[in-house]
């Protein structure tokens, strides 16, 4: 066969795939995610369940590592790939459907390590913002992502890519009652540490030597009322007053890194 033979045999092959073409939908209990890292995190992740992988011949060969030789790859050119996922994501040639990871409970995240924070958010809805946050949190040796299951995205190729990731090594707690969940925290030891503007104290004088729980609203209204009432202490990020606040995921970076680098 011919090289131009291969070619067309390839593109023949890439106008057949099956799934969901041009959706950007997962089959029924799954996640599609793309991007080579998040990709190639979930791929070397042993608590993943790997169902397909549709890739560009160039976004196999950038991963980190073969494929086994048994495993479901379908060859596909690029513009085949962008109909599998979000319009105008960035899936860099890899696009990998798999099972949703299994739930993580707060019983679990509690009994870890005391010096490693956890970050509460508070109705924070962006799936970039929450996977930004992530990429933060596991830089930083946070030792979960707490949020509410409704009002916070579901795990998805969004999360994913922004998390870089992180969303194969961070645990994430989602509660039903994120009130409770605070109430929780705070009788396994921890400090309870909400962010907001308008807080006397900054994140450095409210931080404690001890265990600590860094809760954050959604960008704008910041946290609730109930949430906030939730909170053991109230701090502010010190910022230039010309500006009013920064993005979600920016102040939780800040926050986490407050609370890596105390003394």
């Amino acid at each position: 066969m011919t090289k131009g033979e291969r070619k067309r045999a390839l593109r023949g092959r890439a106008g057949r795939m099956k799934g969901g073409r041009g959706s950007g939908r997962a089959s029924a209990g799954a996640v599609r995610l793309w991007g080579r890292h998040a990709v190639e995190a979930a791929l070397k992740n042993p608590e993943r369940d790997h169902r397909k992988l549709w890739a560009t011949r160039e976004g196999v060969a950038s991963l980190d590592g073969e494929l086994p030789e048994d495993f479901p790859v379908e060859y596909a050119d690029v513009a085949d790939l962008a109909r599998l996922v979000a319009k105008d994501a960035p899936h860099q040639g890899l696009v990998l459907e798999c099972a949703a990871l299994e739930d993580v409970y707060l019983d679990d995240v509690l009994t870890g390590d005391p010096h490693a924070p956890l970050v509460v958010l508070d109705q924070v809805t962006d799936p970039h913002n929450v996977g930004a946050i992530m990429r933060s949190a596991l830089a930083f040796g946070a030792g979960a992502i707490v949020t509410q299951d409704r009002h916070a995205p579901p795990e998805s190729g969004v999360i994913a890519k922004s998390a870089s990731g992180a969303l194969e090594h961070l645990p994430w707690v989602r509660v039903v009652n994120l009130a409770r969940a605070l109430e929780q925290i705070a009788e396994a030891g921890y400090w309870r540490i909400g962010l907001a503007g308008e807080a006397e104290a900054t994140i450095a004088d409210a931080l404690p030597a001890g265990p600590v729980a860094l809760v954050l609203g959604a960008e704008g209204e910041g946290m609730r009322h109930n949430i906030s009432g939730h909170c053991d202490a109230l701090a502010r990020l010190p910022i230039n007053e010309a500006m009013e606040s920064l993005n979600v995921s920016n102040a939780a970076a800040i926050a986490l890194y407050a609370a890596a680098t105390r003394a």
